[in-house]
């Protein structure tokens, strides 16, 4: 093991010793942990914005339309398509 110096602020440092004290463990166990959560983290992929879904007012979709039949949806769409428009 490397023994090395690092600079803390003193709030940091007195925390970080009253941790260690309170686990019962070193100043250097506190610090590793924390060393090694923080790079852990860093090197997680960054988290994605949650999902919002955008809805927008009017008559899409006829609300009998069972969605989950590819069949039902590409009839429906042909009918839209291809029946005489009304004026």
């Amino acid at each position: 093991m490397t023994r090395t110096t690092i600079s803390l602020p003193d709030p940091l440092l007195q925390t970080a010793k009253r941790t260690a004290a309170q686990r019962g463990v070193t100043l250097s166990v506190v610090v590793e942990d924390a060393l090694r959560i923080h790079l852990a983290q860093a090197d997680s992929p960054p988290a994605r914005p949650p999902f919002r879904l955008i809805t927008v007012a009017g008559r899409l979709v006829n609300p009998h339309t069972d969605l989950n039949r590819t069949s039902e949806l590409l009839t429906v769409d042909d009918e839209e398509q291809f029946s005489p428009r009304r004026s």
